[in-house]
């Protein structure tokens, strides 16, 4: 599979009256042609304000200062946010399915309208032509009597039915790239694996390529190939799936890990929550992020800034100061 995007030390910051809030502080990860990744972290950790960078979203007081999004060759940075480049991309090459399917949708629109206005504007369908993609991509997500439905109105949808329309849409135009930002808030455990299914179909019969946003590493370890886990707006470890489920090395990471409950557990064994909160973004330490929540510091976590992502293992980076020691044998920064 070769490579389609490349972000590389993407740096987002929002002003605000308490100071500026570091929300991405120098992202860097890339997406193959087909490929399932998934960002996870905490809320407030820049998961999603970091695909909103991608896709230039990000509205005022924020303001993208650093960085480069290259997409088939071409730097989207370098675009205006509201330019004619841009607007192609978005939806065309890069779609994106909201986190609130409750009010990402125009209440005042039918269905039909909606999916329709995507057609026309980036497709130049014609309104019969448009209708009958609208209908078939409803079909194709799982709506029942899609023919029928096509004329409803968001609220006679159910949260599960609307986040099934999200998808249609983001599929209109046969994106290279599908950003499902937290695709299964507020949604019930059996609609919560059905829209999973749906978006890993939707993979393999649009050939295109997903990144899968969210909180649960529980989501995401069936479906994607590569994870990359995030603090405090920087990734701390990135490996395939395999690698952050069966060897994870950041202490965030096995928190993360030991936070979801198992089925090989124990009866009457108790979750591990990862003790404290998250840092002010406003005023980061100097030293890891991470620290005053970890459990296995160590005398250089005190004394050395944030680590820089190291490998230790194929395809397996981790920013840590014990992990890089524990696999190299030594410090990796002085």
């Amino acid at each position: 599979m070769s490579l389609l995007l490349e972000v590389k030390n993407l740096t987002t910051r929002f002003n605000t009256e308490n100071g500026v809030v570091k929300a991405v502080d120098g992202v860097s990860y890339y997406i193959k042609e087909q490929e399932i990744i998934g960002m996870v972290g905490e809320s407030g950790c820049g998961k999603s304000v970091t695909q909103l960078s991608v896709m230039q979203l990000i509205s005022t007081p924020g303001e993208i200062v650093g960085g480069e999004v290259i997409l088939e060759g071409r730097d989207l940075l370098k675009f205006e946010d509201n330019g004619p480049e841009m607007r192609s991309i978005r939806g065309a090459k890069i779609a994106m399915i909201f986190q609130e399917p409750m009010t990402s949708l125009n209440p005042v629109l039918t269905i039909n309208q909606q999916l329709m206005e995507m057609l026309q504007l980036h497709l130049n369908m014609g309104r019969k032509a448009a209708r009958e993609r609208a209908i078939e991509l409803l079909g194709i997500v799982g709506i029942p009597s899609a023919k029928n439905r096509i004329d409803d109105y968001p609220h006679q949808f159910s949260g599960g039915m609307r986040q099934r329309v999200m998808i249609a849409m983001a599929l209109s135009c046969n994106p290279k790239i599908l950003i499902a930002d937290e695709p299964t808030t507020a949604l019930d455990v059996t609609t919560q694996a059905q829209l999973l299914e749906i978006m890993r179909d939707v993979v393999k019969r649009f050939q295109t390529s997903l990144v899968i946003v969210t909180h649960n590493l529980g989501v995401v370890a069936r479906y994607v190939q590569r994870i990359y886990i995030m603090y405090a707006g920087r990734i701390v470890e990135a490996g395939t799936t395999k690698d952050i489920f069966s060897n994870p090395c950041h202490p965030y990471t096995i928190g993360l890990l030991r936070s979801i409950p198992r089925l090989d557990e124990e009866e009457g064994s108790k979750l591990i929550p990862i003790e404290g909160l998250p840092p002010n973004l406003v005023n980061m330490p100097p030293t890891c992020a991470f620290l005053p929540r970890c459990n296995r510091k160590v005398e250089a976590c005190f004394k050395q800034v944030w680590p820089p992502l190291v490998p230790v293992g194929s395809g397996h980076y981790v920013a840590c100061y014990l992990c890089n020691k524990e696999k190299t044998g030594e410090p990796t920064a002085k």
